[in-house]
């Protein structure tokens, strides 16, 4: 349930700077996911308690690269944000292995 619910981390620099300063972690989730299933599928899969949970949807925007055959234009898709604050003290490790 939880690796359907939380598709990806979004590792960046906002990201990691929210994280180290404010315990909040970034996720890209399912658009039907509501903020109580994304809750239970990050303490699921991290086991930490999540304090709350803040989501968007970002919208697609067109993109356009240009090639030696001219310019290919496309669009990248929408997709939902979840901002998760971790309880005080609590930490996830997305680069434990390394």
């Amino acid at each position: 349930m939880a690796k359907t619910i939380l598709l990806r981390p979004i590792i960046s620099e906002k990201a990691e700077a929210l994280s180290e300063a404010h315990q909040q972690y970034t996720f890209v989730v399912d658009k039907q996911a509501n903020k109580i299933e994304i809750r239970k599928a990050v303490e699921q899969m991290y086991n930490v308690a999540v304090d709350s949970v803040n989501t968007m949807i970002m919208p697609g925007k067109a993109k356009q690269r240009y090639t030696r055959a001219g310019v290919q234009s496309g669009r990248v898709g929408a997709y939902k944000k979840a901002i998760v604050t971790l309880a005080e003290g609590e930490e996830i490790d997305f680069f434990g292995d390394i």
